[in-house]
């Protein structure tokens, strides 16, 4: 018998072209890497798409397991994953997420790589180790017989899983392993010793608290060589086949980031490689460090994108109290709010991969406003996603807090990007550093500010209230966060203000820089245009 007939429910938000987000198709063209467009709506469609989405969901349902030992109680350190996470992974090595800028020399190849790093989310866990090979082969480059070695196997674009040698293998995967117990994100407190060989290989005794990617064939890690903190590479099987004895003690039960493995680590005299001089480990893997951390600002972008998009397509269909719920005032309020700030983290986090690719080009400017604005960005990006998704998933109500609806997964990812490479406090006071020890950072970020200079007198006044912060040198540590997060608005807002939507620019100087707006979202001012704010972050499905 049937009781009732099921209507009012919102279709699946599949079948679109997640690149066809009006701000970073924008932001793509004009940091030069309008060629790639073409391959990126490829890659937008296939993220769109229903298959995408179950893998992810698939892969996130069933985490990875670790098999410490064979049947036969031999030693393996296997970490095993669902064939959905291999289909993840085999889409974003196939279209270069993993290290295409390394093998490409057009202007933008980084831009274009941090826009298919953007699209390709159906479950952010699979990113890690994609993030990681990215970022590994500048610091690998300190050691330029490590890097001929290794680096045409990390930047093929084969997905070969598997603990094989890795000279036998078509591609490879690299990680990173640097933090201790007693240290955490303090790495000069690491107690893992090094120590050399004649053939010029180390052995390392120790531990890492947290190891990403563990699956990986290579890892930089860092230990106390005679000379000090040294940056190392460790594969995970040795060239003669044997298995490094790098032992994963078990992996971490997280909040979020399920379908990625992160493991505790031992290693009883494991073989490695110096990279770099002896005592300048931190110097060698900073260059590792900096890219995730772009990687981090990346993502948090990404997740603000998919929260508002799902949150419009949810009021588009779904009707209340006698209307769709997006023709609601109140309602249209908080997904116009939820839409600036998606698009403020999106042009700054284009705007920081176009820097980064012309700093990989020797531009000495972008590499200064990289150094400060890159800290910036990964300090207020990342820290805005985890209220931009709880409020995102209150648009959908109870549905939105039920697993099916794919908002409680985004949730819990959301904390994430603002804790690795570096918390909210290691980023805030790394730009108090900037300043400080380099005072060219401020000036090309000023430059960058004054470009927008008289377009918008909220801007306009947002700035001299940075300077007025910048200048007053008391309890500066004390207000770190609140000096970085001035610096990121009034960017956002420049940014915005030369490149962005006039009615999204209006909207987030009036609010965020104005004051015109309250603690949560959806408290933008009167006067606004609501309706081609919203426009722009509603899925086009079909």
């Amino acid at each position: 018998m049937t009781t009732h007939e099921v209507v009012n429910q919102v279709p699946p938000m599949v079948g679109h072209d997640t690149a066809d987000d009006p701000a970073l198709r924008d932001g793509v063209t004009r940091e030069g890497a309008e060629w790639a467009l073409p391959g990126l709506h490829e890659l937008g469609r296939l993220a769109g798409g229903e298959e995408a989405a179950e893998h992810g969901r698939l892969a996130n349902e069933h985490p990875p397991v670790l098999r410490t030992h064979d049947r036969y109680g031999n030693r393996i350190d296997e970490v095993e994953f669902h064939p959905s996470w291999h289909e993840l992974m085999r889409t974003a090595v196939g279209h270069g997420l993993h290290a295409a800028p390394w093998t490409d020399d057009r202007p933008g190849a980084h831009v274009a790589r941090a826009a298919g790093f953007y699209l390709w989310r159906p479950d952010a866990g699979h990113g890690c180790p994609v993030s990681m090979t990215y970022a590994a082969v500048p610091a690998l480059r300190h050691s330029p017989e490590l890097a001929d070695r290794y680096e045409p196997l990390l930047t093929t674009r084969d997905y070969d899983f598997g603990l094989r040698p890795p000279q036998t293998k078509r591609g490879l995967l690299a990680g990173m392993s640097m933090t201790e117990k007693q240290g955490g994100s303090d790495v000069r407190a690491n107690t893992t010793t090094a120590r050399p060989e004649p053939d010029g290989s180390y052995r390392l005794v120790g531990h890492k608290w947290f190891t990403s990617a563990p699956m990986c064939d290579l890892f930089l890690t860092l230990a106390q060589a005679p000379g000090g903190l040294t940056c190392f590479l460790v594969p995970r099987v040795l060239p003669d086949g044997a298995r490094n004895p790098m032992r994963l003690m078990r992996l971490k039960d997280k909040l979020g980031n399920r379908s990625n493995a992160s493991a505790e680590v031992e290693y009883e005299h494991a073989v490695a490689w110096r990279v770099g001089d002896e005592g300048r480990g931190v110097r060698t893997i900073i260059d590792m460090v900096n890219l995730t951390r772009l990687d981090c600002v990346i993502g948090a972008a990404a997740g603000m994108r998919h929260g508002v998009t799902t949150a419009v397509h949810h009021a588009t269909h779904r009707r209340a109290f006698g209307s769709y719920l997006l023709d609601q005032p109140l309602m249209r309020n908080v997904l116009a709010d939820l839409a600036v700030e998606s698009e403020a983290a999106t042009v700054l986090m284009v705007r920081l991969a176009g820097a980064t690719d012309r700093s990989a080009r020797g531009d000495d400017g972008e590499t200064a406003f990289k150094r400060l604005a890159l800290a910036v960005g990964k300090y207020w990006v990342c820290k805005r996603w985890p209220g931009h998704a709880a409020e995102a998933l209150e648009c959908l109500g109870g549905n939105g807090y039920v697993e099916e609806s794919g908002m409680p997964r985004l949730f819990r990812e959301s904390p994430l990007n603002s804790i690795w490479e570096g918390s909210g406090n290691v980023a805030a006071l790394d730009v108090l550093r900037a300043l400080t020890r380099e005072p060219q950072v401020l000036a090309v970020y000023e430059a960058e500010v004054a470009a927008a200079a008289g377009a918008d007198a909220r801007l306009d006044a947002a700035v001299r209230r940075v300077r007025d912060e910048l200048a007053d040198h008391t309890d500066l540590e004390l207000r770190a966060r609140r000096v970085v997060e001035r610096l990121a608005l009034v960017l956002q807002g420049a940014l915005l203000v030369r490149h962005g939507h006039p009615a999204v620019a209006d909207a987030f100087c009036a609010s965020r820089l104005g004051g015109d707006h309250g603690q949560a979202y959806g408290t933008l001012p009167g006067g606004l245009d609501l309706s081609a704010i919203i426009d722009r972050a509603t899925p086009k499905i079909g």
